[in-house]
């Protein structure tokens, strides 16, 4: 039987048993532009206390991001609601495969005490897939919203939602308890999405972006997707056109990097001058604002870029 060394929880436990009968891809060597320092700052390990302290999950840590050393020492976190175990199988994501346990009523609470106690201008709350709950999870992220709202009013809230897949309603829930941001990746090009997105329908997720506009077009949308999986120039710029056709506000694209050997190949690690171009086209087709940088993330530097897609809004629309 082939094992996966990565575990879970120091418990020897195979973190990815659905990727156990893949193939192995040797993961390559990365460019020196995709180096980052180590972390340890004395920031980062307090950074690291509270979020042990209150017994929460931060997807800084669970997709092993290649930033945590930077936001960590700047008190900066993205917190991952719901657990630790995704009910989906994406070939890209270093996140725990498996059936969850049930939901822990007192994390939004928790949640709100440590955004007060990090003294958070604005805070990412993304979650795992809960295709086993009804409603995907989206009351918590309805209630996790109105927790640090009443913990830290002013703190602006930023959620990275999973696609809600036949989960009626709940896209609802959630734009109802009036986050400042609206986030859901894309991931990548439509035509690797049975390969790298197995779980998730394309079109849906574009849907749901758009339907968060209609909803309440006060709310910033925003979606991120990842280059070097095999995709072409070409249908990122599709992707571009489809999201703004769904009114998509903000644009994030970063490098994929592999987690293990059993995850999807890196087939290509693209030069800062593609990025840099990549933005220019998302900025030509009208986004209000556009993150593109190897080491971009979805979450990365997102206090600074809320601020800017304000300025942008008020810029080109005067509100």
């Amino acid at each position: 039987m082939v094992r996966i060394i990565d575990t879970v929880g120091g418990e020897g436990r195979p973190r990815h048993p659905e990727k156990a009968r893949r193939p192995d891809s040797p993961v390559q060597r990365k460019p020196d532009w995709i180096r980052v320092k180590a972390p340890g700052s004395a920031v980062y390990h307090e950074t690291r206390g509270i979020v042990r302290d209150n017994s929460l999950h931060t997807v800084c840590e669970e997709a092993s991001c290649p930033n945590i050393g930077e936001c960590w020492s700047k008190k900066h976190a993205s917190f991952m609601i719901m657990g630790e175990t995704c009910t989906r199988a994406c070939a890209f994501c270093n996140v725990a495969t498996g059936l969850p346990g049930p939901l822990d009523p007192a994390e939004p609470e928790n949640i709100g005490r440590a955004v007060a106690t990090m003294g958070l201008d604005h805070v990412v709350i993304t979650s795992v897939d809960r295709d086993d709950l009804d409603d995907g999870g989206a009351g918590h992220f309805a209630a996790t919203i109105a927790a640090i709202r009443d913990a830290s009013p002013g703190t602006t809230v930023e959620v990275l939602t999973p696609d809600f897949l036949r989960k009626s309603g709940a896209l609802e829930a959630v734009v109802a308890a009036k986050p400042d941001v609206f986030n859901h990746n894309l991931e990548t090009v439509p035509s690797l999405y049975l390969e790298v997105r197995p779980g998730a329908r394309y079109f849906h997720s574009i849907r749901l972006l758009q339907r968060v506009k209609e909803l309440d077009p006060t709310i910033f949308t925003k979606s991120g997707i990842m280059v070097g999986l095999g995709e072409t120039r070409n249908e990122v710029l599709q992707l571009m056109d489809d999201l703004r056709t769904a009114e998509v506000d903000f644009l994030t694209i970063g490098q994929y990097l592999q987690p293990t050997r059993k995850h999807h190949p890196v087939a290509e690690f693209v030069t800062p001058e593609a990025f840099e171009g990549y933005r220019a086209m998302a900025l030509s087709k009208g986004f209000l604002h556009v993150s593109a940088s190897p080491l971009t993330r979805s979450s990365h530097h997102a206090g600074e870029d809320f601020a800017k897609l304000k300025a942008a809004r008020l810029a080109r629309h005067g509100y």
